[in-house]
């Protein structure tokens, strides 16, 4: 069964798209088997891997959620050919209220992944910036999840409210649910507050902190208006050679 995890943080522009984005595709160019499904309402995973949300609108991940079409009708097949994407919508604001008869409406999601799970070796949801009822959905299906972290003091200090909905999730609906590690972002090694928050990282959490740091890359935010992953759009940057590094890692974590 495909290993499920959560790319989240409630703090926006720490790297979560960017990491599900090029972690996704590098797992798929070391031959795994990957969906990456876009679970943020802004549909930037949709549009950073060239497809655009109005394109069909009637086959995303809102008609999913409120249960008006299969996950299977959903599944698109991107430019790498081991990688699938379930797209997103702006329209998948309004699936947090018509969710909220739902008895199980916290893991409407992973009851709908079930019968897909085993097609593939990862399946990565990219989480939106907040802590609602898509993302609490998102970590009940979730078997770990990557925590992005932008080495910053203020960052820090919003880990706080993250690892208490993480508890909570694990107190009810998903008690399996594991810290697959907090993943460092936009670093500048010439930055001394960089290195500050990177040594705090490593103190507090110690093996929690993966080893593979995402170094500041032009590239990598280059790559999204292109809608390509880092590693089809400059397959020799710094980007790319960090992604793939941390899927390597991912998969000796998994091994």
């Amino acid at each position: 069964m495909g290993k499920v995890i959560a790319i989240a943080n409630q703090k926006g522009g720490v790297g979560k798209t960017t990491t599900a984005i090029n972690l996704a595709a590098s797992l798929a160019v070391l031959e795994k088997k990957v969906l990456i499904i876009d679970a943020d309402p802004q549909a930037n995973t949709t549009s950073g891997l060239n497809f655009s949300p109005d394109d069909d609108q009637k086959r995303t991940l809102y008609e999913v959620m409120i249960g008006t079409i299969d996950i299977t009708d959903t599944l698109i097949q991107t430019e790498i050919a081991n990688l699938h994407m379930i797209p997103s919508h702006i329209n998948l604001v309004g699936a947090e209220i018509e969710m909220l008869g739902n008895e199980n409406r916290e893991s409407v999601l992973k009851d709908a992944l079930m019968p897909i799970r085993n097609n593939y070796d990862y399946i990565i949801i990219d989480c939106s910036p907040s802590l609602g009822l898509i993302t609490v959905n998102s970590l009940t299906a979730a078997d770990s999840i990557i925590i992005p972290v932008q080495p910053e003091f203020f960052a820090l200090e919003g880990l706080g409210k993250l690892l208490q909905t993480i508890r909570l999730v694990q107190g009810r609906p998903n008690p399996d649910l594991t810290i697959e590690g907090f993943l460092v972002t936009m670093f500048d090694g010439r930055t001394k507050v960089h290195n500050q928050v990177l040594g705090e990282l490593r103190e507090h959490f110690g093996s929690m902190v993966f080893n593979t740091i995402i170094q500041r890359n032009i590239r990598l935010s280059e790559a999204p208006s292109h809608g390509k992953p880092i590693i089809l759009y400059d397959v020799i940057c710094n980007g790319t050679t960090n992604y793939l590094n941390l899927a390597k890692e991912v998969l000796e974590k998994n091994s």
